[in-house]
C-alpha cells in the first residue's frame, strides 16, 4: 500500500537572503524515491570573512542520493539563485535544468565561462513536467529581473506554492505581468503548503511598479552635466533597459563596466531583451575623447565589492576615466542587508571627488524593491489560500512579520512554519511538521578554490588584518638545542624603527625560554608550538598585541 509523505530541506535562503537552494524529496513508505531542487545559487561573506568571494550551498548530505534527483527548476536570473550551478552540478549527477529563457541564457553563459556546457531546458508555460511523482508546472511572476516565476509542484500528498522572489507588478516595463488567472487556479485547486518570499515584510502597502524608476533616471539625466553614472545588480535587465532608454533620450553614448555587465547585456541583446541602437553603444576608450555630457554609463558593484568596475571609479583606479565635479552616480539598488558599510564607503569617496551621488537614503523611486511588501504577500496568500505556510528568503525578523501578517489574514500562527538552514519539515495530506535537523555548513569559494578556506583560515586571515604577522626562523640542532640565533621578520605588526629593539628583545625572550630536551628526541610540531606561546606571551606583554606567529624550525 502507497503512503507518501513529502519532506523539503532547505539547503540555502531560508534565512539569510542570498544562496537559496531548496530540496524536496519524496517519500513511499519511508523510501526515498524522488528529489527535486529549486534553485542553486550563492551567498556573499560576512565582513569577517576575509579573502571570501562568495559562499555556496553545502550539498553533503545528497551525496548519496544524487540518483534520486529527477530536475533542478530555477525560479529566476539572479546569481543568488543561479551563481552555484558551475561548482555543484557535477556534484549533483547532472540532472536536467528547466528555466526560462532569459535565465536560461545566462546559466548557459556561466558554465561556458568555466569552459563548460550544458543545456537548459526552456520553460513552456502552458506545459505540465512530470518528474517521477512529482509533476510541476511554471507561473510568469514580476520581480526586478524579466522572466521570474513561481513554480507549482503538485505532490501524491497535495500541492506546494514555491513563491520566491516577487512581487506583484501590474505595469511591468518589459515582459508579462503576474499571471493572476494561473495563481488564483492554483489556488482553487488546493495548496498544501506556500513557500513565500518575505523579504518585504516589515513595509506597508504595494510595492511600486517597476516603471517608475524609468521615468526617475530621465528626470536625472536632464539635470546632469557631466557623466551619468547608473549602478545596479548587472542582472536587473529592465532596470538597464530603462537607463539606456534615458540615455538615447538624452543622445548619450552608452558604455557598460564591469565584465558582468558587459556579460549580461550582451546576453540579454542577443535575444531582444536590451536593445543598443549601435550609434549609442560605446566602449572604454570612448571614454577619452567624449564630452562628459554625452556618456551614460552603466556599471556593475552597486553592492560596493571589491575590485567591481564602481570600486575602481571610486579608487581612481579606471584607466579610461575619473569622477569629476559634475558627474551624477545613481545607485539603483538597495544594499543587501550585511553590505551596508561597503556601498557607504563607496559613495563616501566618490562623494569626496566631486560627484552628485544620488541614493536611497535621500531620493525616492530610484529603485524599486523586486520584493512585495505587506499587501504584494497578503495578495499571495489570498489567491493561494494554502493550509501552511513556509516563509523563505529573508531574516528572522522578516519571517516574524510574516507570521504576523497571515495572523492579520484570519490564519491560525501555528500554521506558519519559520525554520533556519539545515532545519526541515515532513508534509503529509492536511499535515506539516517539523523534522529531524540536517547538518550544513558554508561552503567558501576564494581565488584558489572551493572549500578550501575553513574556520581556522578565517581567523588567521582576520589576526593578520588587524594584528599583524610574524615569521620566526629557527635552526636547531637534535635536540632542539638553538645553532644561530633565531631570526624574525614581520609585517603590518610594528613601526620599522621598532623593529631592530623590539626583535633583538624577543630573540633574547627566545634563548631564555627554550628548554633543551637533554638528548631526548623531540616532537618538531610540538616545538613549534612551544615557539608560538613563547612570542605570544612575549608580544602582549610588550605591545599589547597578538600578532599571527608563523614558525619555520630547520633542524641540523
Amino acid at each position: 500500500m502507497e503512503k507518501f509523505k513529502v519532506r523539503l530541506v532547505p539547503l540555502g535562503g531560508i534565512v539569510g537572503v542570498t544562496k537559496n537552494m531548496y530540496v524536496y524529496e519524496l517519500y513511499d513508505n519511508d523510501r526515498l524515491k524522488d528529489i527535486l531542487i529549486v534553485d542553486c545559487g550563492i551567498g556573499f561573506p560576512q565582513e569577517k570573512e576575509l579573502g571570501v568571494d562568495f559562499v555556496i550551498p553545502d550539498i553533503s548530505y545528497l551525496d548519496d542520493k544524487k540518483d534520486k534527483i529527477r530536475a533542478i527548476l530555477l525560479s529566476h536570473g539572479h546569481e543568488d539563485h543561479i551563481g552555484a550551478l558551475p561548482y555543484l552540478y557535477s556534484q549533483l549527477g547532472r540532472p536536467q535544468i528547466l528555466a526560462s529563457k532569459l535565465t536560461s541564457v545566462f546559466v548557459e553563459n556561466k558554465f561556458k565561462e568555466y569552459k563548460e556546457k550544458v543545456s537548459v531546458n526552456r520553460v513552456d508555460f502552458a506545459k505540465e513536467y512530470t518528474f517521477g511523482n512529482f509533476r510541476v508546472s511554471f507561473i510568469n511572476i514580476t520581480h526586478s529581473i524579466p522572466d521570474a516565476t513561481h513554480i507549482l509542484i503538485k505532490t501524491p500528498i497535495g500541492n506546494i506554492y514555491h513563491g520566491p522572489d516577487f512581487k506583484l507588478d501590474l505595469t511591468p516595463p518589459y515582459g508579462s505581468p503576474p499571471d493572476f488567472y494561473k495563481i488564483v487556479s492554483s489556488g482553487r485547486e488546493g495548496i498544501l503548503c506556500l513557500l513565500s518570499d518575505c523579504l518585504g515584510s516589515e513595509r506597508p502597502g504595494l510595492t511600486l511598479s517597476e516603471s517608475i524608476v524609468g521615468q526617475t533616471f530621465e528626470d536625472e539625466m536632464r539635470k546632469t552635466k557631466g557623466k551619468f553614472i547608473m549602478t545596479t545588480f548587472s542582472s536587473n535587465i529592465s532596470r538597464i533597459r530603462q537607463c539606456v532608454e534615458a540615455a538615447i533620450k538624452f543622445n548619450r553614448k552608452i558604455i557598460f563596466l564591469g565584465r558582468s555587465m558587459k556579460q549580461n547585456s550582451k546576453l540579454a541583446g542577443e535575444i531582444g531583451y536590451l536593445p543598443v541602437p549601435e550609434k549609442f553603444a560605446g566602449r572604454d576608450e570612448d571614454l577619452l575623447k567624449l564630452p562628459p555630457n554625452k556618456v551614460c554609463l552603466i556599471a556593475a558593484g552597486s553592492q560596493g565589492q571589491y575590485g567591481s568596475a564602481l570600486a575602481k571609479l571610486a579608487d581612481k583606479q579606471n584607466q579610461y576615466t575619473k569622477i569629476r565635479p559634475g558627474d551624477k552616480i545613481i545607485f539603483s539598488s538597495d544594499p543587501i542587508p550585511g553590505n551596508e558599510n561597503e556601498v557607504y564607503s563607496i559613495i563616501e569617496d566618490l562623494v569626496s571627488q566631486g560627484a552628485d551621488v544620488v541614493y536611497s537614503d535621500i531620493a525616492d523611486q530610484l529603485h524599486s524593491s523586486g520584493h512585495g511588501n505587506q499587501e504584494d504577500l497578503k495578495f499571495l496568500v489570498r489567491f493561494t489560500n494554502p493550509q501552511f505556510f513556509v516563509p523563505i528568503g529573508g531574516t528572522v525578523r522578516h519571517q516574524k512579520q510574516y507570521e504576523n501578517l497571515v495572523e492579520e489574514l484570519g490564519y491560525d500562527k501555528k500554521k506558519v512554519f519559520s525554520m533556519s538552514e539545515g532545519e526541515t519539515v515532513w508534509m503529509e495530506k492536511n499535515r506539516i511538521y517539523k523534522g529531524e535537523v540536517v547538518e550544513t555548513k558554508n561552503i567558501y569559494v576564494d581565488a584558489y578554490g572551493v572549500g578550501d578556506v575553513g574556520n581556522v583560515v578565517l581567523r588567521d586571515r582576520k589576526t593578520i588584518s588587524s594584528e599583524g604577522v610574524v615569521f620566526a626562523f629557527l635552526v636547531v640542532d637534535n635536540m632542539a638545542r638553538l645553532t644561530t640565533r633565531p631570526k624574525l621578520v614581520s609585517r603590518g605588526f610594528v613601526f620599522e624603527k621598532e623593529e631592530g629593539r623590539l626583535y633583538e628583545q624577543a630573540v633574547s625572550y627566545i634563548e631564555r625560554t627554550m628548554k633543551p630536551k637533554g638528548g631526548k628526541l623531540f616532537n618538531l610540531t610540538n616545538l613549534k608550538r612551544e615557539i608560538v606561546e613563547i612570542l605570544e606571551d612575549f608580544f602582549y606583554k610588550e605591545k599589547g598585541r597578538r600578532p599571527l606567529i608563523v614558525v619555520e624550525i630547520a633542524q641540523l
